[in-house]
């Protein structure tokens, strides 16, 4: 329906809402309006009723007075009316009256005999106990209100039926009803007057805790993290209130977070610009010092330039990850916008993987296995997906020695009872041990047995692989390799 998809548009989801008072305003008062012009109609036309009943009652008073002067005087149907009675029969302050006296045989007794005669559709009237007739017609070009009453008229020779008419003008029925009208519209629109201060008193007052709480947030210190108080507001805004409690306190500890990344990510940063600065000015040095060496120099200068190339890809990488786990910690892809969860192929991403890290494996005769048997959906976002692996697999090639093994295992978590899919990533290295098993998903954190194999490494692979798993809701865990010796990741991912 028209009325219902305009209703939609402007009151639906991602409708541009206006003022809250405005609306409240407009949806009482509009209303409001339409009833009481409903109301003024009705009470317009109940007064009305009234009026015609009281000038129909008069005007069948005057028609009976008139019978009672009709009587039968030597077998003929006689008017007895005087003059003063004609006098006011003639006219009337307000409008002019007529009447008529009709015979037995029908006759013209007395009046105006051209005085409209009785419809043959008019019933007769049922609020009074005579036979009367009231009907409109038009008279000398005018309107007029006639009562026709039958009386009856008897003597010792003959008896009948007179037919009496009394018709008056409407000029004093219009005239009341225009007073009526604007009598009822007067104290109508006074009453809608009324009404709407009311509303808009009443509006303002229920509203006054929604502006007090306006200036409560408005007025709150950047520091200050307490909880708005939900009393401010009437029952039925406290829920919005709780969640902007929740939605604060959400942001508060993303603020925090943020705090400590940069801290963190200033801190590991400058340890190796430290170095970079070293080594530029030891460059520096070396081609200003006299008297030097010219192959001497130049092979000074092509150390320092390899380890500057060291240090900068150290560095590179370490920026590539804080980067990485920044976008992970906001749920985004790769471009830092927020990305949408979809079906993904696990076993299709590990194959993938599997391929990219081939000749890193090669490089140190490991061998590089992938079990991976079914298709293995699971609902999340590729790319992080392809990120967790590429960690996982990165860090077991790191820590294998050269001739070990490393083996990518996917498979359907039926076996746990959970359902669901599950990632394994197992090697042959060293392993970590228990006591650091869970600290070592702390960003920046790093086993004592990494930092003796890979000390130029930036402890983040496992806090990344840890984030990309929770963000997923998936649980992950370190245990012992199944041959004793190595590491087994594993990651469980919740059923699709």
């Amino acid at each position: 329906m028209p009325l219902l998809d305009k209703l939609a548009r402007r009151f639906g989801p991602g409708a541009q809402l206006g003022s809250l008072r405005g609306q409240l305003l407009r949806w009482l008062l509009g209303p409001l309006l339409v009833l009481v012009a409903l109301n003024t109609l009705s009470v317009y036309h109940n007064a009305l009723d009234a009026a015609d009943v009281a000038y129909d009652r008069s005007l069948l008073a005057s028609t009976r007075a008139l019978a009672e002067r009709v009587s039968i005087v030597d077998g003929k149907v006689v008017a007895d009316v005087p003059y003063v009675a004609l006098d006011s029969f003639e006219t009337d302050t307000l409008g002019r009256i007529y009447y008529k006296v009709t015979g037995i045989t029908g006759e013209t007794v007395s009046g105006y005999a051209d005085l409209p005669p009785v419809p043959a559709n008019v019933p007769r009237s049922e609020a009074y106990p005579a036979l009367v007739r009231f009907y409109h017609a038009n008279y000398n070009g005018q309107p007029v209100r006639i009562a026709a009453l039958l009386q009856p008229v008897y003597d010792d020779s003959m008896r009948g039926i007179a037919l009496i008419q009394v018709g008056e003008t409407l000029e004093a029925r219009r005239g009341l009803s225009n007073q009526i009208l604007l009598d009822t519209l007067i104290w109508q629109a006074l009453l809608l007057l009324a009404v709407a201060l009311l509303v808009w008193f009443a509006v303002r007052l229920v509203l006054q805790p929604l502006m007090r709480l306006k200036i409560a947030v408005e007025t709150r210190s950047l520091n200050d993290s307490s909880d708005v108080d939900p009393t401010l507001v009437h029952k039925e805004v406290r829920p919005l209130v709780a969640a902007m409690n929740s939605s604060r306190s959400r942001l508060q500890i993303l603020i925090s977070s943020q705090r400590r990344f940069i801290a963190d990510a200033s801190h590991q940063l400058r340890t190796p610009l430290t170095v970079l600065k070293t080594q530029a000015e030891l460059a520096l040095r070396e081609c200003d010092r006299p008297g030097a060496d010219p192959q001497a120099t130049r092979a000074a200068l092509r150390e320092i330039v390899h380890s500057i190339a060291a240090t900068t890809d150290s560095t590179v990488n370490l920026a590539n990850r804080l980067l990485t786990l920044a976008r992970i910690e906001h749920g985004g892809d790769a471009d830092g916008a927020a990305a949408q969860s979809e079906p993904a192929s696990l076993r299709d991403i590990a194959r993938q993987v599997g391929l990219e890290m081939a000749m890193a494996a090669v490089a140190k005769q490991i061998d590089l296995a992938l079990e991976a048997d079914s298709e293995c959906v699971v609902q999340g976002q590729a790319l992080l997906l392809h990120e967790m692996i590429a960690n996982l697999t990165d860090n077991a090639l790191h820590y294998t020695p050269q001739g070990g093994t490393v083996t990518l295992r996917v498979r359907p978590g039926t076996s746990t009872g959970t359902g669901g899919v599950v990632l394994e990533v197992e090697d042959s290295g060293h392993g970590i041990a228990a006591a650091e098993r869970e600290r070592v998903f702390a960003p920046f954190y790093r086993a004592a047995a990494t930092l003796e194999r890979n000390p130029g490494g930036a402890g983040l692979g496992l806090a990344i692989v840890r984030d990309i798993a929770t963000l997923h809701g998936a649980s992950i865990t370190l245990d012992d390799a199944s041959a004793g010796q190595g590491l087994k990741v594993t990651v469980a991912f919740p059923r699709t």
